[in-house]
């Protein structure tokens, strides 16, 4: 078995940490490699020994990010029907988005960057679309169009509620969603 190295787990968590910080400032075509360099107390050699350029960066943040919603979202075990399910998919979605706020914010809203919200729409598509699989309802509605719906009405709230910090509590929005959905979907 291969040793953990902690230093470089320390250097990548601290030029995470930088870039996030950058992000916050300015938009991401505008950070140069010295800037991250500057930020995080490192030389360059040292950031070219873990990246090629700050795009192997920014794809390497945004898998870790795009994991670790993969599995939060696998914690959905509530499942008897299809509003429990969707109700505790969007709770954990929303405890991720509000544990990593500022990272989202940073990439999505100040950076325009459409790469963050495909990864995150691909990640929860694909957890519905398993759902949906493995819940052998009815055939009434064909399985692609009924998790497109559903996904483009919760990702988009979810982005707004993100967006207009604080105009709705994260508990207002389950109630809402509570509401919205109904205990059991047919599909096709």
């Amino acid at each position: 078995m291969e040793k953990i190295d902690l230093r470089i787990i320390k250097t990548k968590k601290n030029i995470y940490q930088s870039l996030e910080e950058l992000m916050r400032e300015s938009p991401f075509e505008e950070i140069k490699v010295s800037d991250l360099c500057e930020k995080a107390l490192i030389n360059r050699s040292t950031f070219y020994s873990h990246y090629n350029d700050k795009y192997e960066l920014l794809k390497e943040y945004i898998d870790d990010l795009k994991n670790s919603l993969a599995l939060e979202l696998e914690r959905n075990k509530k499942i008897k029907n299809t509003k429990e399910y969707y109700m505790e998919m969007i709770h954990l979605l929303l405890n991720h988005i509000e544990s990593k706020k500022d990272v989202y914010l940073s990439i999505m809203i100040h950076n325009k960057n459409s790469v963050l919200m495909d990864i995150v729409y691909d990640v929860i598509n694909r957890d519905i679309m398993k759902q949906i699989k493995e819940a052998n309802l009815p055939n009434t509605i064909p399985s692609d169009i009924l998790s497109k719906f559903y996904l483009g009405g919760v990702f988009n709230v979810c982005t707004q509620w993100l967006i207009q910090k604080n105009k709705y509590s994260k508990k207002e929005l389950l109630n809402y969603f509570s509401f919205l959905i109904p205990d059991n979907i047919e599909k096709h």
